[in-house]
């Protein structure tokens, strides 16, 4: 993923700017400006397919909003990158069990 994603403004979760024109209060999204990934390379988060998502697994492990990234991926549905730890395959699988 190019430049669109690394111009985020300084202090925003890497995947912030994914979500777009949602109209999401910031009191929804203020766990954002506490994630570790705002200080990381966000290619990371989006490796190409078959690529690693090691490293960026590694930085939701000690992560101290990793429960609320993983919830907005589930609650909107996103299907590319890594939000909580967890690939899209895995967050697939979360949602199928939950069924």
């Amino acid at each position: 993923m190019g430049g669109s994603i690394a111009g985020g403004a300084a202090g925003r979760c890497a995947v912030a700017d994914l979500v777009g024109a949602q109209a999401l209060s910031a009191e929804d999204l203020g766990w954002q400006e506490r994630a570790l990934c705002a200080q990381t390379d966000p290619e990371a988060f989006f490796p190409e397919k078959g690529g690693s998502t090691r490293e960026a697994k590694k930085v939701c492990r000690s992560c101290e909003v990793r429960a609320e990234c993983l919830e907005y991926a589930l609650e909107h549905d996103e299907r590319f990158g890594i939000w909580g730890g967890l690939s899209e395959r895995e967050r697939r699988r979360i949602k199928r069990e939950a069924g």
